[in-house]
Protein backbone atom coordinates (compact mmCIF):
# COMPACT_ATOMS: atom_id res chain seq x y z
CA UNK A 1 0.00 0.00 0.00
CA UNK A 2 1.78 3.11 -1.27
CA UNK A 3 1.66 6.48 0.48
CA UNK A 4 0.74 8.11 -2.85
CA UNK A 5 -2.27 5.82 -3.23
CA UNK A 6 -3.45 6.65 0.30
CA UNK A 7 -3.46 10.33 -0.65
CA UNK A 8 -5.43 9.46 -3.78
CA UNK A 9 -7.92 7.53 -1.65
CA UNK A 10 -8.37 10.47 0.74
CA UNK A 11 -9.08 12.80 -2.18
CA UNK A 12 -11.73 10.42 -3.56
CA UNK A 13 -13.27 10.05 -0.09
CA UNK A 14 -13.43 13.83 0.27
CA UNK A 15 -14.85 14.61 -3.17
CA UNK A 16 -17.19 11.56 -3.32
CA UNK A 17 -16.61 11.64 -7.06
CA UNK A 18 -13.82 9.97 -9.06
CA UNK A 19 -13.86 12.53 -11.89
CA UNK A 20 -13.59 15.55 -9.56
CA UNK A 21 -10.87 13.86 -7.50
CA UNK A 22 -8.87 13.01 -10.63
CA UNK A 23 -9.02 16.63 -11.81
CA UNK A 24 -7.72 17.88 -8.46
CA UNK A 25 -4.96 15.27 -8.47
CA UNK A 26 -4.03 16.09 -12.10
CA UNK A 27 -4.35 12.49 -13.25
CA UNK A 28 -6.82 10.80 -15.58
CA UNK A 29 -10.09 9.37 -14.32
CA UNK A 30 -9.32 5.83 -15.57
CA UNK A 31 -5.95 5.89 -13.82
CA UNK A 32 -7.53 6.92 -10.52
CA UNK A 33 -10.32 4.33 -10.86
CA UNK A 34 -7.74 1.63 -11.51
CA UNK A 35 -5.74 2.69 -8.43
CA UNK A 36 -8.84 2.47 -6.22
CA UNK A 37 -9.76 -0.97 -7.59
CA UNK A 38 -6.22 -2.20 -6.98
CA UNK A 39 -6.33 -0.79 -3.43
CA UNK A 40 -9.54 -2.69 -2.73
CA UNK A 41 -7.99 -5.87 -4.13
CA UNK A 42 -4.83 -5.38 -2.07
CA UNK A 43 -6.82 -4.94 1.16
CA UNK A 44 -9.41 -7.57 0.29
CA UNK A 45 -12.34 -5.32 1.19
CA UNK A 46 -14.87 -3.09 -0.56
CA UNK A 47 -14.09 0.56 0.18
CA UNK A 48 -16.82 2.33 -1.81
CA UNK A 49 -20.49 2.04 -2.63
CA UNK A 50 -20.73 3.36 -6.19
CA UNK A 51 -23.72 5.05 -7.82
CA UNK A 52 -24.10 6.99 -11.06
CA UNK A 53 -23.20 10.41 -9.67
CA UNK A 54 -21.65 9.76 -6.26
CA UNK A 55 -19.59 7.28 -4.29
CA UNK A 56 -19.73 6.85 -0.54
CA UNK A 57 -17.47 5.01 1.85
CA UNK A 58 -18.35 1.60 3.23
CA UNK A 59 -17.65 0.80 6.88
CA UNK A 60 -14.22 -0.53 5.85
CA UNK A 61 -13.71 2.60 3.79
CA UNK A 62 -14.43 4.85 6.78
CA UNK A 63 -11.93 2.87 8.88
CA UNK A 64 -9.26 3.25 6.18
CA UNK A 65 -10.03 6.97 5.92
CA UNK A 66 -9.34 7.47 9.64
CA UNK A 67 -6.11 5.46 9.46
CA UNK A 68 -4.99 7.13 6.23
CA UNK A 69 -5.54 10.62 7.68
CA UNK A 70 -3.34 9.70 10.65
CA UNK A 71 -0.64 8.19 8.43
CA UNK A 72 -0.56 11.18 6.09
CA UNK A 73 -0.55 13.68 8.96
CA UNK A 74 2.31 11.84 10.68
CA UNK A 75 4.32 11.55 7.45
CA UNK A 76 3.90 15.25 6.66
CA UNK A 77 4.84 16.21 10.21
CA UNK A 78 7.96 14.03 10.00
CA UNK A 79 9.01 15.73 6.75
CA UNK A 80 8.53 19.15 8.33
CA UNK A 81 10.59 18.14 11.38
CA UNK A 82 13.41 16.97 9.12
CA UNK A 83 13.54 20.26 7.22
CA UNK A 84 15.69 22.20 9.68
CA UNK A 85 18.83 22.76 7.65
CA UNK A 86 18.96 26.56 7.97
CA UNK A 87 20.90 28.34 10.69
CA UNK A 88 17.68 29.86 12.04
CA UNK A 89 15.38 27.59 14.05
CA UNK A 90 12.52 26.38 11.85
CA UNK A 91 9.85 23.70 11.83
CA UNK A 92 6.35 23.11 13.15
CA UNK A 93 5.33 22.28 16.72
CA UNK A 94 1.97 20.55 17.29
CA UNK A 95 0.28 21.13 20.65
CA UNK A 96 -3.03 19.91 22.03
CA UNK A 97 -5.07 21.83 24.59
CA UNK A 98 -8.42 21.48 26.26
CA UNK A 99 -10.90 24.27 26.88
CA UNK A 100 -9.18 25.72 29.93
CA UNK A 101 -8.42 29.04 31.57
CA UNK A 102 -4.82 27.82 31.44
CA UNK A 103 -5.05 28.02 27.64
CA UNK A 104 -4.28 31.71 28.03
CA UNK A 105 -0.94 30.77 29.59
CA UNK A 106 -0.25 28.45 26.65
CA UNK A 107 -1.05 31.21 24.16
CA UNK A 108 1.29 33.61 25.98
CA UNK A 109 4.03 30.94 26.07
CA UNK A 110 3.71 30.30 22.34
CA UNK A 111 3.72 34.02 21.53
CA UNK A 112 6.81 34.59 23.70
CA UNK A 113 8.68 31.72 22.04
CA UNK A 114 7.62 32.88 18.58
CA UNK A 115 9.06 36.34 19.24
CA UNK A 116 12.48 34.71 19.62
CA UNK A 117 12.03 32.13 16.85
CA UNK A 118 9.73 33.68 14.22
CA UNK A 119 10.34 30.91 11.65
CA UNK A 120 8.76 28.25 13.87
CA UNK A 121 5.10 27.55 13.15
CA UNK A 122 2.50 26.14 15.55
CA UNK A 123 -0.43 23.82 15.04
CA UNK A 124 -3.06 23.73 17.80
CA UNK A 125 -5.46 20.83 18.35
CA UNK A 126 -8.48 21.27 20.64
CA UNK A 127 -9.79 18.28 22.58
CA UNK A 128 -10.07 16.80 26.03
CA UNK A 129 -7.15 15.21 27.88
CA UNK A 130 -7.93 11.71 26.61
CA UNK A 131 -8.05 12.84 22.95
CA UNK A 132 -4.80 14.73 23.33
CA UNK A 133 -2.94 11.87 25.05
CA UNK A 134 -3.98 9.49 22.26
CA UNK A 135 -2.55 11.85 19.63
CA UNK A 136 0.68 12.31 21.59
CA UNK A 137 1.05 8.53 21.79
CA UNK A 138 0.61 8.27 18.01
CA UNK A 139 3.20 10.96 17.36
CA UNK A 140 0.69 13.38 15.82
CA UNK A 141 1.11 15.92 18.66
CA UNK A 142 4.38 16.96 20.30
CA UNK A 143 2.93 18.27 23.56
CA UNK A 144 -0.38 18.67 25.32
CA UNK A 145 -1.86 20.90 28.00
CA UNK A 146 -3.98 18.52 30.08
CA UNK A 147 -6.55 19.08 32.78
CA UNK A 148 -6.17 17.00 35.93
CA UNK A 149 -6.99 14.45 37.19
CA UNK A 150 -5.18 12.59 34.41
CA UNK A 151 -2.80 9.63 34.19
CA UNK A 152 0.58 11.04 33.09
CA UNK A 153 2.79 8.08 34.04
CA UNK A 154 3.95 7.71 30.42
CA UNK A 155 4.94 11.36 30.04
CA UNK A 156 7.46 13.93 31.11
CA UNK A 157 5.64 16.97 32.38
CA UNK A 158 5.73 20.39 33.95
CA UNK A 159 2.92 21.45 36.23
CA UNK A 160 1.46 24.91 35.69
CA UNK A 161 0.62 27.16 38.66
CA UNK A 162 -2.94 27.67 37.41
CA UNK A 163 -6.12 26.17 38.82
CA UNK A 164 -9.42 25.50 37.07
CA UNK A 165 -12.53 26.33 39.15
CA UNK A 166 -15.55 24.04 38.89
CA UNK A 167 -19.21 24.96 38.96
CA UNK A 168 -22.32 24.88 36.80
CA UNK A 169 -23.66 26.74 33.76
CA UNK A 170 -27.32 27.59 34.27
CA UNK A 171 -29.90 29.65 32.43
CA UNK A 172 -30.20 33.28 33.52
CA UNK A 173 -33.76 32.74 34.72
CA UNK A 174 -32.94 29.61 36.76
CA UNK A 175 -33.32 29.73 40.55
CA UNK A 176 -29.65 28.75 40.75
CA UNK A 177 -28.66 31.87 38.78
CA UNK A 178 -29.54 33.98 41.84
CA UNK A 179 -26.98 32.15 43.99
CA UNK A 180 -23.33 33.16 44.42
CA UNK A 181 -22.38 29.50 44.97
CA UNK A 182 -24.07 26.11 44.62
CA UNK A 183 -23.82 23.11 46.93
CA UNK A 184 -24.10 19.39 46.08
CA UNK A 185 -27.67 19.49 47.35
CA UNK A 186 -28.52 22.43 45.05
CA UNK A 187 -27.16 20.71 41.94
CA UNK A 188 -28.74 17.34 42.71
CA UNK A 189 -32.22 18.84 42.22
CA UNK A 190 -31.61 19.37 38.47
CA UNK A 191 -30.80 17.18 35.46
CA UNK A 192 -27.08 17.55 34.73
CA UNK A 193 -24.84 17.49 31.66
CA UNK A 194 -21.50 15.96 32.63
CA UNK A 195 -18.01 15.46 31.23
CA UNK A 196 -17.27 12.15 29.50
CA UNK A 197 -13.86 11.70 31.17
CA UNK A 198 -14.00 8.92 33.76
CA UNK A 199 -11.26 10.23 36.05
CA UNK A 200 -12.91 13.64 36.20
CA UNK A 201 -16.35 12.10 36.79
CA UNK A 202 -14.90 10.19 39.76
CA UNK A 203 -13.52 13.44 41.16
CA UNK A 204 -16.89 15.11 40.77
CA UNK A 205 -18.72 12.18 42.39
CA UNK A 206 -16.46 12.60 45.41
CA UNK A 207 -17.44 16.27 45.60
CA UNK A 208 -21.15 15.40 45.42
CA UNK A 209 -20.67 12.93 48.29
CA UNK A 210 -23.98 11.60 49.64
CA UNK A 211 -25.86 13.32 46.81
CA UNK A 212 -24.00 11.44 44.04
CA UNK A 213 -26.65 8.71 43.90
CA UNK A 214 -29.39 11.31 43.39
CA UNK A 215 -27.88 12.86 40.26
CA UNK A 216 -29.91 12.80 37.04
CA UNK A 217 -27.39 12.47 34.21
CA UNK A 218 -29.12 13.40 30.96
CA UNK A 219 -26.12 13.95 28.66
CA UNK A 220 -22.32 13.93 28.52
CA UNK A 221 -19.78 15.74 26.36
CA UNK A 222 -16.07 16.23 25.83
CA UNK A 223 -15.99 20.00 25.13
CA UNK A 224 -18.05 22.76 26.67
CA UNK A 225 -19.42 24.50 23.56
CA UNK A 226 -21.95 21.77 22.75
CA UNK A 227 -22.68 21.13 26.42
CA UNK A 228 -23.52 24.83 26.79
CA UNK A 229 -25.88 24.60 23.80
CA UNK A 230 -27.75 21.77 25.53
CA UNK A 231 -27.92 23.78 28.75
CA UNK A 232 -29.27 26.78 26.84
CA UNK A 233 -32.03 24.52 25.47
CA UNK A 234 -32.87 23.60 29.08
CA UNK A 235 -31.94 19.94 28.81
CA UNK A 236 -30.10 20.35 32.10
CA UNK A 237 -27.38 22.32 33.84
CA UNK A 238 -23.79 21.83 32.66
CA UNK A 239 -21.20 20.80 35.23
CA UNK A 240 -17.99 22.42 34.01
CA UNK A 241 -14.95 24.55 34.75
CA UNK A 242 -15.06 28.33 34.53
CA UNK A 243 -13.69 29.73 31.27
CA UNK A 244 -12.64 33.19 30.08
CA UNK A 245 -15.71 33.40 27.87
CA UNK A 246 -19.44 33.80 28.19
CA UNK A 247 -22.43 32.08 26.65
CA UNK A 248 -25.57 34.09 25.89
CA UNK A 249 -28.35 33.31 28.32
CA UNK A 250 -26.13 31.27 30.65
CA UNK A 251 -24.38 32.08 33.91
CA UNK A 252 -21.52 30.29 35.67
CA UNK A 253 -22.03 29.59 39.40
CA UNK A 254 -19.06 28.13 41.32
CA UNK A 255 -19.20 25.13 43.65
CA UNK A 256 -19.33 25.39 47.45
CA UNK A 257 -17.25 23.84 48.89
CA UNK A 258 -14.85 25.01 46.19
CA UNK A 259 -13.45 22.42 43.79
CA UNK A 260 -10.30 23.25 41.81
CA UNK A 261 -8.15 21.09 39.52
CA UNK A 262 -4.68 21.69 38.11
CA UNK A 263 -3.16 21.54 34.64
CA UNK A 264 0.04 19.98 33.28
CA UNK A 265 2.04 20.44 30.09
CA UNK A 266 3.17 16.98 28.96
CA UNK A 267 5.24 15.28 26.27
CA UNK A 268 6.10 11.66 25.61
CA UNK A 269 9.03 10.05 27.42
CA UNK A 270 12.00 9.01 25.27
CA UNK A 271 10.53 10.92 22.34
CA UNK A 272 12.98 12.18 19.72
CA UNK A 273 11.98 15.76 18.96
CA UNK A 274 12.99 18.14 16.22
CA UNK A 275 15.34 20.99 17.21
CA UNK A 276 12.30 23.28 17.36
CA UNK A 277 10.46 20.84 19.64
CA UNK A 278 13.41 20.50 22.00
CA UNK A 279 13.89 24.26 22.09
CA UNK A 280 10.22 24.81 22.92
CA UNK A 281 10.25 22.27 25.77
CA UNK A 282 13.31 23.90 27.33
CA UNK A 283 11.77 27.33 26.84
CA UNK A 284 8.53 26.20 28.50
CA UNK A 285 10.43 24.88 31.51
CA UNK A 286 12.28 28.15 32.08
CA UNK A 287 9.16 30.20 31.34
CA UNK A 288 7.23 28.39 34.07
CA UNK A 289 10.13 28.48 36.49
CA UNK A 290 10.22 32.26 36.11
CA UNK A 291 6.45 32.38 36.49
CA UNK A 292 6.38 30.30 39.68
CA UNK A 293 9.75 29.64 41.40
CA UNK A 294 8.29 26.89 43.58
CA UNK A 295 6.77 25.04 40.62
CA UNK A 296 7.18 21.28 40.82
CA UNK A 297 8.23 19.66 37.55
CA UNK A 298 9.40 16.36 36.14
CA UNK A 299 11.95 16.06 33.38
CA UNK A 300 14.15 13.32 31.91
CA UNK A 301 17.14 12.45 34.06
Amino acid sequence: MEFRVLKYFLMVAREENITHAAELLHITQPTLSRQMIQLEEELGVKLFQRSKHRIILTEDGMLLRRRAEEIVALAEKTMEDMQHKTTQLTGKISIGSGELKSSRFLAELIASFHNEHPQVQFEIYSGNSDNIKERIDRGILDLGLLSEPVDISKYNFVRTPFKERWGVLVNDDSELAEKKEVTPKDVSRYPIIMTQRELVRNELMSWFGDYADQLQNVAAGNLLYNMAALARCRLGIAVTIELNCSYDGLRFIPFQPALETGTVLVWKKAQVFSPAGNAFINYARHYLEDLAPTLRSSFPA
